[in-house]
């Protein structure tokens, strides 16, 4: 409000409270003032804030008539204008009628006909519209005229609802406020402003006794902190890390996005040939193309083994290209490393055989971003995340396997876990695991697993009891699950609603 106005009001308001101690409502001061009831609200705001005046919510409900209501009180309801196009007697064709009264046509008969104004007579030639009674009263128009004039008590509770559904009538909520006199009250025009702040200044100088000081409002929100959020594939992430390092686990290094087709492919014993090799299934790098350096014993190893087999193996018996094994990719799964990290503690075992030493067992797991080139859909993406873990030992077989997933995929919540044996080209036997999932009330695909095979850890150095029992799962799908995602362009990608990774709750995979 411009500030003249302000001070009138301000001005009305010390006048009303000097003579009587209140303003009973804003609301019949800003319509006695001729002022927007906005502005005596805000300057019932500041001189509140200043501690000169006291303020009391009111709510009062003010109920309108709709401009259809208007043109029902100045034209008569549509059923009553339907009574009163029908002509006496013969009556009238329907089509005729919803020309002749337009828009209003299709409410009015059907209203006209429940409250029994008209019938309607089916003949060869037309719909014909009757008069039903000799004469009618328009209690619509009635109520309306009620409403307008004397407010929505002059007519019944009943009455008003109809109206209302009929959007005839609309009610609001008016605010506002009583204003009393507050604890600075006497201090108002005095020049006295209250103090906001108790500084040092007035407590060493002891001016703090000359100040009034504004109420502090214990009431009022503080500021939202600026801080980050978690997004549920992190949050999740981190309770899988969390299960793996309780079981004995150690993290391996996943920071090789960029692999070469030896590591993801060819230490695995996955032969040249295999479909997802091709360029549909794998992101192949242009720029640099070829990796430079690979171990020339263990890449001769794994070409002996490709192409003549070794250790009891026949191979898979064809012209292995190391061209083909030195193109780079986008790696296609968190195993490719897996197969560097064992080749890491078969040349440690050798060396630390060589001081007197030798292997020893472990177990590691990896959780990061793997690429392939699939179709996008609801539930695959180009780039997703691989949970990976491994166990290696002398003697492990497929009972220690089983036991393993028992104890790892309980610790998640999944119970009553069933195995389907599958095929992958590294391990054998290879297992799907199955679990019952309470909140889906069906058995799912959880995960996958195997034993891996000679092929692949004879070639690096092991010995022939050395034993590799290893699985996986995507991280997406229990994440999908467990927040009830059902696309998973919701989740991750460049659709995320940043609304949803604010407001996600905490994780706590098998508590739920």
């Amino acid at each position: 409000a411009p500030e003249s106005i302000s001070m009138d009001i301000s001005a009305e308001l010390k006048k009303r409270l000097d003579s009587s101690g209140c303003v009973e409502d804003t609301l019949v001061l800003a319509s006695e003032l001729s002022v927007p009831h906005t502005d005596v609200v805000g300057v019932v705001n500041s001189l509140f804030a200043k501690g000169y005046v006291t303020k009391g919510q009111m709510e009062a409900t003010q109920v309108s008539v709709s401009a259809e209501g208007e043109a029902f009180i100045a034209n008569g309801s549509a059923e009553a204008q339907v009574y009163n196009a029908v002509p006496e007697g013969a009556g009238i064709p329907q089509a005729e009628l919803s020309a002749k009264l337009g828009a209003i046509a299709k409410a009015g008969m059907s209203k006209a006909m429940a409250a029994q104004f008209i019938r309607v007579e089916k003949t060869p030639e037309a719909t014909l519209v009757h008069r039903n009674k000799p004469s009618i009263e328009d209690t619509v128009q009635a109520q309306l005229v009620a409403i307008k004039t004397s407010g929505v008590g002059a007519v019944s509770q009943a009455d008003a609802d109809v109206l209302k559904k009929r959007k005839l009538i609309s009610t609001s909520v008016i605010k506002s406020f009583k204003v009393g006199k507050g604890e600075s009250y006497a201090e108002w025009g005095s020049g006295k402003t209250p103090a906001a702040d108790l500084t040092p200044e007035m407590i060493m100088q002891g001016t703090w006794k000359e100040h009034t000081f504004k109420p502090v409002n214990l009431n009022s929100m503080g500021k939202d902190t600026a801080s980050g959020y978690l997004h549920p594939l992190m949050k999740v992430r981190t309770q899988f890390r969390s299960i793996f390092l309780e079981m004995g686990f150690q993290e391996m290094c996943t920071n090789r996005f960029v692999e070469s087709s030896f590591w993801n492919f060819d230490a695995l014993f996955q032969p040249q040939q295999h479909p997802a090799r091709d360029m549909h299934d794998t992101f192949f790098v242009k720029t640099p193309a070829r990796t430079p350096a690979l171990p020339a014993d263990y890449l001769a190893a794994v070409k002996q083994m490709h192409s003549a087999g070794g250790f009891g193996s026949t191979g898979w018996r064809y012209d292995w290209s190391e061209d083909e094994s030195r193109k780079n990719l986008l790696r296609t799964h968190t195993t490719a490393v897996s197969s560097r990290t064992l080749y890491d503690i078969a040349q440690l075992a050798k060396k630390s055989e060589a001081e007197g030493g030798g292997f020893k067992p472990g177990k590691y797991f990896s959780i990061d971003r793997v690429f392939r080139n699939e179709a996008l859909d609801a539930t695959h993406l180009a780039e997703f995340h691989q949970v990976e873990g491994f166990i290696i030992d002398r003697n492990l077989t497929l009972g220690n396997l089983l036991g393993v997933l028992q104890e790892f995929f309980g610790r998640l919540g999944m119970t009553g876990l069933k195995f389907k044996p599958t095929y992958n080209p590294y391990t054998e036997p290879s297992l799907e695991v199955h679990a019952w999932h309470e909140g889906l009330q069906r058995i799912v695909e959880v995960g996958n697993s195997g034993v891996f095979r000679p092929e692949m850890l004879r070639p690096m150095g092991f010995d022939e009891d050395v034993s590799v029992i290893a699985w996986g799962l995507s991280l997406e799908r229990p994440t999908m699950i467990r927040y009830k995602v059902n696309n998973i362009r919701d989740l991750f990608g460049h659709k995320v609603n940043v609304g949803m990774v604010k407001a996600n709750p905490i994780c706590r995979l098998g508590y739920e």
